[in-house]
């Protein structure tokens, strides 16, 4: 009753999974035979009988890895460069549109000032013709609503 029963390997053991299927990385001879193994295991065509790689398969697996992530590492780097020069070019742009609306600020305010000192002169007089303008853009606005 306490006895365990023993389950399969895991999914995470790589040498379960690999069984005999030949190294990704290449560096086994294609060739068959045995190797000699320092540990006394008898070995077959790169692999030792029981399953497990050699750390040379296995360190030129982590050397693909460091591969592949040093080439992640790369794209993310031309991105965040990318993204500075973005980031510079629109900053440049923004201090241009800043200076453009200083100076049509400047314009507008001048303008502004001519047609008050206009106004102070003239009196009261404009302001009729401008409610007059007004009114009949208005009364031309609403008879062309009404006929479209």
């Amino acid at each position: 009753m306490s006895q365990r029963v023993r389950a399969a390997p895991s999914l995470r053991d790589r040498s379960a999974l690999m069984g005999g299927t030949p190294p990704a990385s290449g560096r086994s001879s294609p060739f068959g035979g045995s190797i000699y193994n320092p540990s006394g295991a008898y070995q077959t065509n790169g692999y030792q009988v029981n399953g497990h790689r050699y750390a040379d398969d296995l360190e030129g697996q982590n050397d693909e890895a460091i591969d592949g992530l040093s080439a992640k590492v790369k794209l993310l780097k031309d991105i965040t460069i990318g993204i500075g020069n973005e980031v510079r070019e629109s900053t440049i742009q923004l201090s241009q549109m800043n200076d453009a609306f200083a100076e049509t600020g400047g314009i507008l305010s001048g303008t502004f000032r001519r047609m008050n000192n206009m106004a102070a002169r003239q009196g009261c007089r404009w302001l009729w013709y401008i409610v007059f303008l007004i009114i009949v853009f208005w009364f031309f606005l609403v008879v062309w609503w009404f006929r479209r």
